[in-house]
């Protein structure tokens, strides 16, 4: 079964193919003899009823400074495409939004994954507050009197923005510290949406744990150690990567989001755990296969394509 498969992300050029999960992903499918198309976000077009993309065909190679070759553009109807990854980065802003709304035009014809109105309806930090007694004490709100409460009852607690990623805006504020009402003013200067404020959980100095869900099932994970003296553990501001398995309590989180997670179509998950608590829920781009390729001897890139052949077929069996 050979399939047509437009990867929408951010510019290949510029990918680290050391850890990148988009490219191991393109590389699984062109193994599989799968042909492969990419475009941006910007590249795509609601015409006359169509979604449509000036897309370029491309071949992927593990070659330092040479990972790719790439065809002359063409203008293609989005839904002769059998598979749409869409993976560009977050933020989560109105831009991806708008991508999400195009490219549910399409699916479930062509498979876009992850399901576009799914993602739509799961934002990273929101997701999460629908499953109870997974997460931390938690509130989501821009009211200063509020915030000051909940600094109250937990002392110890975590600011960051609502859509915010990659561990950008993320302020550790301990209890002697006096900058959090200047910190909620240039919050709101900045951001429109509420903050997320969390009870800091001191285990992330252990690490923060990202686990690999296909299809509902948990199928891999690693831990993120931070540097000494940072609270981000995300791997792009020094958190280092570390070898890992499922504690029990892992396991029953997984259990308690799976079923979700499939039923919405949310194939290829990333979820964050900190210590016994589920913190992120990332549906949008998530990464991290290639880390547990590595530790783990794997290659998750084909269990997801496994899954995603098997729903391709199941689809034109209708």
């Amino acid at each position: 079964m050979s399939l047509a498969v437009a990867i929408q992300m951010d510019p290949i050029e510029s990918i680290d193919i050391k850890g990148d999960s988009s490219f191991v992903l393109g590389l699984e499918a062109q193994a599989r003899g799968h042909g492969l198309f990419h475009y941006g976000p910007q590249d795509m077009s609601f015409s006359q009823g169509r979604i449509v993309a000036n897309v370029r065909p491309i071949t992927l190679r593990r070659e330092p400074g040479n990972h790719f070759t790439a065809g002359t553009i063409e203008r293609v109807d989005l839904a002769t495409m059998d598979v749409v990854l869409m993976r560009q980065d977050p933020p989560f802003d109105m831009s991806y939004i708008t991508a999400t709304h195009l490219l549910e035009h399409i699916h479930p014809q062509t498979l876009v994954v992850n399901d576009p109105v799914s993602v739509r309806n799961a934002p990273e930090k929101l997701f999460v507050t629908h499953f109870d007694g997974i997460m931390p004490p938690t509130l989501i709100s821009s009211n200063l009197a509020e915030i000051k409460e909940f600094r109250s009852e937990f002392k110890d607690i975590i600011v960051k923005p609502l859509y915010g990623n990659g561990g950008a805006g993320v302020f550790h504020i301990k209890p002697e510290d006096e900058n959090l009402t200047a910190l909620c003013e240039m919050f709101t200067e900045f951001y429109r949406e509420p903050m997320i404020v969390q009870k800091y959980l001191p285990e992330v100095r252990v690490g923060d744990k990202r686990i690999i869900l296909v299809d509902g099932e948990p199928v891999g994970a690693i831990n993120r150690v931070p540097q000494a003296g940072e609270v981000r553990s995300n791997m792009h501001v020094g958190g280092k990567a570390v070898k890992s398995v499922l504690t029990t309590r892992e396991t029953e989180i997984c259990r308690a989001i799976g079923p979700a997670l499939k039923e919405q179509g949310l194939i290829f998950v990333g979820i964050d755990v900190i210590g016994d608590y589920l913190t992120e829920i990332n549906v949008t781009s998530p990464t991290g296969l290639q880390e547990i390729n590595r530790f783990d001897d794997v290659r998750l890139e084909a269990t997801i394509w496994d899954c995603l052949e098997e729903k391709v077929s199941n689809n034109s069996l209708r």
